[in-house]
C-alpha cells in the first residue's frame, strides 16, 4: 500500500491550485496549475488501501485506484500510468471533467476529507504524455472484420480504440468538421484545452483507427448503407436533444439553448470564423440551470466580459455536507463551487421562470417567482413575481435523448420511452449487428459512464464478430445505479 500512516500524518485534503481569477478570465487556458510533486505524493499517500476499496464501486470504470496511488507514492510514474490505462482509455478527460464519484465512495471520506483521486489521476496521465510514455498499441494481427462507429465523443472513441486494438478495422464517423464531439465543441477550453483531445487522436490514428469527418449519418450516408458496408455498426451519437422551456416569450430574440452559445464560442477560440456568434460582451445574462453546462456558460460569459450573469435554479440549494438520505458510499448532491462560480455572477435558488419579457421581439428580462412545493410539485408562488433584466438567456436544462437521425426508419432500431435508442443486455438494438453505447442508449450521464459503456460495448461487438472476446466489460447497460442526472 501507500504510506501506511499517510492518512494519519496528512489529514488535510489539498487539491490542484487554480490560477488567479483576474488573470484567468482574460484568456481561455485551463484554470488549473500543476500541483507540486511533493504535495501530490503526500496526497496519494493518504490512500488507505482498504480491505474493500469502495472507490472501485464508485467508479464505473473500476479504476485500480489504490494501486496507482501506491505507485505514485513510490515515484513509479510509468507503472502508475500502465495501471491507470488498464481500465481507462482516456484518463486525461475524466481527470479534468468527471465529478469523481470515486471520491464520494472513498473509505477515508467516512470521517476525513476523501483522497484526491481525481487529481492523482490527471497528474499521472499528464506526466506520462510529458515523458513520452503514452505510445500507440497497434494490433498484432487484423481480423478482417470491419466496424463503423457513429459519433466521436468519449463513448465512440472508447469503442473505436478497444476494437482497433484487437484487430478490427474501425472507422469513426463524425458530422462535425473535427473529431471529439462535445469534448471538442461543448467543453470550454478553460476546463480542457483541445490539445488533450488531439494528442489522443494521434495515438488512435497510429494504432489504425480511421476517421471520417463531415459525414452526417442518416442523410449524407444512410444507416442501412453503413450496415451493408460494415460487419457491425455502433451508435454513439450522445443525448444531444436539449430540454426546452415552452413558456410565454420563448420566441423572443435573445433566448438560446446553451449549446448554441458554447459551440460557436469554442470554434472561435480554436481560430475559426463564426458568423452571427452569440456574444455576451456588455450584456446582462441569465442562465437557467445550475449544472455543469450552466457553469460552462457562466465561465464563457465571464470571458466575454458580460455586464452581469445570474444563474437560476428551480430547486433548493444543495447542502454543504451529505444529507441523511444520501449516506456514504453513495454519490451525494452537494453545493459545489466550480471555477466559473469563483469568477463572479449571482446564483439564485428556488427561482421558477414564469415568462420571458421583451419589446419589439427582443428579450429585455425574465419574470421569475419563488418556487413552492405543492403535493410534491414545484410551482411558482403567486405574488412573488419579479423581473430580472436580461439581454441573453441560456437554457441549460439538460438533454432529453438522442437525435432520431433516421435510425428507426432506415434500420428499424427502436427508441425507448426515455428518448434513448433501445438495446438489450449486450448493447445490441433490435436490429442485429447494430449496437449503441453511451448517452445515446443510456441518457444524459457522466463522461466516466460514456467511456465505461464504450469499453463494455466494444467487448459485446467483439464477441458478436468473433464468438468470444478478451476485452473487459466493466458495466452492463441496465446498470443505472450510479448515474447522476
Amino acid at each position: 500500500m501507500a504510506d501506511p500512516r499517510g492518512f494519519l500524518k496528512v489529514r488535510q485534503r489539498e487539491t490542484q491550485p487554480r490560477r488567479p481569477v483576474p488573470v484567468r478570465i482574460m484568456d481561455w487556458k485551463e484554470v488549473y496549475e500543476a500541483q507540486e510533486k511533493g504535495v501530490l505524493k503526500a496526497q496519494a499517500g493518504r490512500c488507505m488501501d482498504c480491505g474493500v476499496p469502495f472507490c472501485h464501486q464508485g467508479c464505473p470504470l473500476g479504476n485500480l485506484i489504490p494501486e496507482w496511488n501506491d505507485l505514485i507514492w513510490r515515484d513509479k510514474g510509468e507503472e502508475a500510468m500502465e495501471r491507470l490505462h488498464a481500465t481507462n482509455n482516456f484518463p486525461e478527460f475524466t481527470g479534468r471533467l468527471c465529478p469523481a464519484p470515486c471520491e464520494a465512495s472513498c473509505v477515508l471520506g467516512i470521517n476525513q476529507p476523501a483522497v484526491t483521486i481525481k487529481q492523482v489521476e490527471v497528474s499521472i496521465v499528464d506526466q506520462a504524455f510529458e515523458n513520452g510514455w503514452v505510445n500507440p498499441l497497434p494490433p498484432a494481427r487484423l481480423t478482417g472484420k470491419t466496424v463503423a462507429v457513429v459519433g466521436s465523443g468519449p463513448a465512440g472513441l472508447a469503442v473505436a480504440q478497444q476494437l482497433t486494438r484487437v484487430g478490427h478495422t474501425v472507422a469513426v464517423y463524425e458530422r462535425d468538421d473535427k473529431i471529439g464531439g462535445l469534448l471538442r465543441y461543448g467543453i470550454p477550453d478553460f476546463k480542457m484545452e483541445k490539445e488533450q483531445v488531439d494528442r489522443r487522436l494521434e495515438q488512435m490514428k497510429a494504432e489504425g483507427t480511421r476517421f471520417r469527418t463531415g459525414v452526417a449519418v442518416g442523410t449524407d450516408v444512410t444507416w442501412e448503407q453503413l450496415r451493408r458496408r460494415y460487419d457491425a455498426v455502433v451508435i454513439a451519437t450522445g443525448a444531444t436533444v436539449p430540454r426546452d422551456l415552452p413558456i410565454p416569450g420563448r420566441e423572443l430574440e435573445g433566448v438560446h439553448f446553451a449549446m448554441d452559445y458554447l459551440v460557436p464560442a469554442n470554434r472561435v477560440v480554436a481560430g475559426e470564423t463564426v458568423e452571427n456568434q452569440i456574444n455576451a460582451a456588455g450584456k446582462h445574462v441569465v442562465i437557467l440551470g445550475g449544472g455543469d453546462t450552466g457553469a460552462d456558460c457562466l465561465g464563457t460569459a465571464h470571458r466575454h466580459q458580460a455586464a452581469s450573469v445570474t444563474t437560476l435554479a428551480i430547486g433548493k440549494q444543495p447542502p454543504l455536507e451529505r444529507a441523511g438520505h444520501q449516506p456514504w458510499p453513495t454519490f451525494p448532491t452537494l453545493f459545489e463551487v466550480a471555477s466559473a462560480h469563483e469568477e463572479g455572477g449571482e446564483r439564485t435558488y428556488l427561482a421558477s421562470t414564469v415568462e420571458f419579457v421583451g419589446e419589439n421581439g427582443k428579450l429585455t428580462g425574465v419574470k421569475v417567482a419563488e418556487t413552492e412545493f405543492v403535493d410534491g410539485k414545484r410551482l411558482p408562488k403567486a405574488g412573488t413575481e419579479r423581473i430580472i433584466p436580461a439581454d441573453l438567456v441560456f437554457l441549460s436544462l439538460g438533454f432529453t435523448g438522442a437525435e432520431p437521425a433516421g435510425i428507426t426508419e432506415q434500420v428499424s432500431a427502436d427508441f425507448d420511452g426515455r428518448g434513448n435508442v433501445a438495446r438489450d443486455g449486450y448493447y445490441m438494438t433490435n436490429t442485429e449487428g447494430i449496437f449503441v453505447a453511451g448517452d445515446a442508449g443510456r441518457g444524459q450521464s457522466l463522461i466516466v459512464w460514456a467511456i465505461a459503456e464504450g469499453r463494455a460495448c466494444a467487448a459485446a461487438v467483439d464477441k458478436f464478430l468473433m464468438g468470444s472476446t478478451i476485452l473487459p466489460a466493466p458495466v452492463a447497460p441496465t446498470d443505472r445505479a450510479m448515474a447522476v442526472l
